[in-house]
C-alpha cells in the first residue's frame, strides 16, 4: 500500500469493509455459497486475474483481505502494486488454493479492486491534463457511503491530492453557513476562535464575497462556478490583496475544461466526479483445475 497520512485508519476500514462485504454476499460470515458447494471440497485450482482495459491499479489490500478472511491458505502472487499503470489483458495476479474458497471470495474481492482502480484510473487521466502547470487536483466529500477513505486513497494512487477527509479536519464555509452566521467575516472569526489551528476555507460566488473572504483572512478561497475569465480575475484580485490565500476552483469541472481552468493560475481544482461518477474497471478471473 502506498504510504499515506491516514494509513492506520484505512487499515481499520479495510477490515470492517471486507467483513461487511462477505456478510452481504454470504448472508453472514457463517453462510454458504450454494454454487461453490457443487465443487468437491478438496478440489484445488489456480487462477489468473486480468484487466480487460488499461487502468491504474488500486485496492490490492482489500482484495487480499477478502481471501485472507475466507481462507488464509490461498496464495496470491501480484505482478503489480497500487498506483501502477497496466495495459489491457495484463495479468494482475495469480492465485492458487481451494477452488470453492477462491470462487466464494472472487466477486467481493474484485468489487473492491475494480471500483478503486476505476477511481484511480480517472484521477490519473485528470492529473495528466494538469502536467506542466502548478495546479493540484483535489477530490471532494462526494464519495460512495462507507468508502470515503478507500476512494480518497484511490485518488492518491492516481496522482491526485486529498481535500478534507470529513467535517472534522477543516472548515469549508459555504453559502448556508454564511447566511446562518450573518457574514463571511463573522463565520471566519468564529472559526478561528473555535479551532485556531484548523484550516479555514470559504466558498465564494461573487467578487464581492472574494474581497470579504480575503479581508477576513481565509486560508483557502473556493471560486464556485466562476467562468474561466472570472477565475483569472479572481486570481489577480488575490495576488494584489494584502492577505493572499490559496485559490481553489470548483463546480462543473470536466476533463475538457480542466487545462483552461488550471492555466488561470488557481492553486487547486476540486472535482467531485473522481469519486461520485464511479466507473469500475473491467476485470476477469480465470481458473484452471
Amino acid at each position: 500500500m502506498i504510504e499515506i497520512p491516514y494509513q492506520a485508519k484505512l487499515k481499520e476500514n479495510i477490515e470492517y469493509q471486507v467483513k461487511r462485504a462477505l456478510e452481504e454476499d454470504l448472508n453472514g460470515l457463517d453462510g454458504v455459497d450454494v454454487t461453490a458447494e457443487l465443487i468437491n471440497a478438496d478440489k484445488t485450482a489456480k487462477g489468473r486475474l486480468i484487466t480487460r482495459e488499461d487502468c491504474v491499479v488500486c485496492g490490492i489490500d482489500w482484495f487480499n483481505a477478502v481471501f485472507e478472511a475466507l481462507d488464509p491458505s490461498i496464495s496470491i502472487e501480484w505482478k503489480c502494486q497500487d498506483g501502477d499503470k497496466v495495459a489491457a489483458n495484463d495479468t494482475l495476479c495469480e492465485l492458487e488454493g481451494n477452488a470453492r474458497n477462491i470462487l466464494t471470495a472472487e466477486r467481493s474481492a474484485m468489487n473492491f479492486l475494480q471500483t478503486l482502480s476505476g477511481t484511480a484510473t480517472i484521477t490519473s487521466r485528470y492529473v495528466r491534463e494538469l502536467k506542466g502547470t502548478n495546479c493540484q487536483l483535489l477530490d471532494t466529500r462526494k464519495t460512495v457511503p462507507m468508502l470515503r477513505l478507500a476512494q480518497k486513497y484511490a485518488v492518491y494512487c492516481g496522482g491526485g491530492k486529498n481535500h478534507r477527509m470529513g467535517l472534522y479536519d477543516a472548515f469549508l464555509i459555504k453559502e448556508n453557513h454564511i447566511v446562518s452566521t450573518g457574514s463571511i467575516e463573522e463565520a471566519v472569526a468564529t472559526a478561528r476562535r473555535n479551532h485556531p489551528k484548523t484550516l479555514v476555507e470559504v466558498e465564494v460566488e461573487t467578487f464581492a464575497q472574494l474581497d470579504q473572504a480575503l479581508d477576513a483572512g481565509a486560508d483557502v478561497i473556493m471560486l464556485d462556478n466562476f467562468s474561466v475569465d472570472d477565475m483569472r480575475t479572481g486570481v489577480a484580485i488575490n495576488q494584489m490583496h494584502s492577505h493572499t490565500a490559496k485559490i481553489e476552483a470548483s463546480g462543473n469541472v470536466t476533463i475538457e475544461t480542466l487545462r483552461d481552468i488550471a492555466e488561470t493560475g488557481v492553486d487547486y481544482i476540486s472535482v467531485g466526479a473522481l469519486t461520485k461518477h464511479v466507473k469500475a474497471v473491467d476485470l476477469s478471473l480465470r481458473l484452471t483445475l
